[in-house]
């Protein structure tokens, strides 16, 4: 398969990703088409839909061997299931499929077409492979059955970041950033309240703990790019709650 386009995200690593899309509606994307798939014909009659299926590639998992039973997060990292009853993206193939909203469709001089989509659970660069339109008359199943996901589909987390930390945040972010940090990006495994978890969102690596059901942010660094890379500038650019 080839791929056709690269989605641009505010995640720089994959922790704190939402385990499905559409958890966090604030999260914001940009699909950027390769060069060979760039004609806006093809994505004629597209802005007409207002949600779109993503096929895209898990480019960052590096495992060689393929199991047949995955520990899903969400039941504690312990219970086993098999790996086609799981979205895991340890997979014999490294396929992951989201539906996105279409926010909006923009012609950029040198990129050309860019789809504009929000609800993302995915890393900044990852490869996509394919665009098809969310239909609801075939797409939606309101009688499905949720299997054992409906016992974690609740899992919410009460988020505690001061407002003189949060205030670093531009506006248009804080919402994205409190709706990660609710969702528990905690692997499911560890559940340490001293610990103090570094998450890279949209330019910061916010610092907290989590005590009970409550995030406690504690503090926030600025990133710096560089060779493509998010780096830590100086302590002196840290600020601590």
């Amino acid at each position: 398969m080839k791929i056709i386009a690269h989605i641009h995200t505010d995640f720089p690593d994959k922790f704190g990703i939402p385990r499905q899309s559409g958890l966090v509606k604030e999260l914001k994307g940009e699909i950027i088409f390769e060069p060979e798939y760039r004609n806006p014909e093809a994505v004629r009659g597209l802005e007409r839909f207002s949600h779109i299926w993503l096929l895209w590639q898990f480019s960052e998992n590096r495992k060689e061997h393929w199991s047949a039973t995955v520990k899903p997060p969400r039941l504690g990292g312990k219970k086993r299931v098999g790996v086609f009853a799981s979205r895991s993206p340890y997979r014999p193939n490294g396929i992951g499929l989201s539906c996105v909203r279409l926010e909006s469709i923009r012609t950029d001089e040198k990129q050309g077409t860019v789809l504009c989509v929000s609800g993302a659970d995915l890393m900044d660069g990852t490869p996509v492979y394919d665009i098809k339109p969310y239909i609801p008359m075939s797409d939606c199943r309101p009688e499905a059955t949720e299997g054992y996901t409906e016992e974690t589909r609740l899992h919410r987390l009460k988020v505690d970041f001061p407002d003189e930390l949060l205030g670093i945040y531009p506006e248009e972010k804080r919402s994205a950033i409190l709706g990660v940090l609710a969702e528990d990006p905690r692997p499911a495994y560890v559940q340490d309240e001293e610990r103090v978890y570094g998450l890279r969102f949209a330019g910061y690596d916010v610092k907290f703990r989590v005590v009970e059901d409550v995030v406690r942010v504690c503090g926030v660094e600025r990133l710096l790019q560089k060779g493509g890379r998010s780096m830590l500038v100086s302590k002196k650019d840290i600020v601590v709650y």
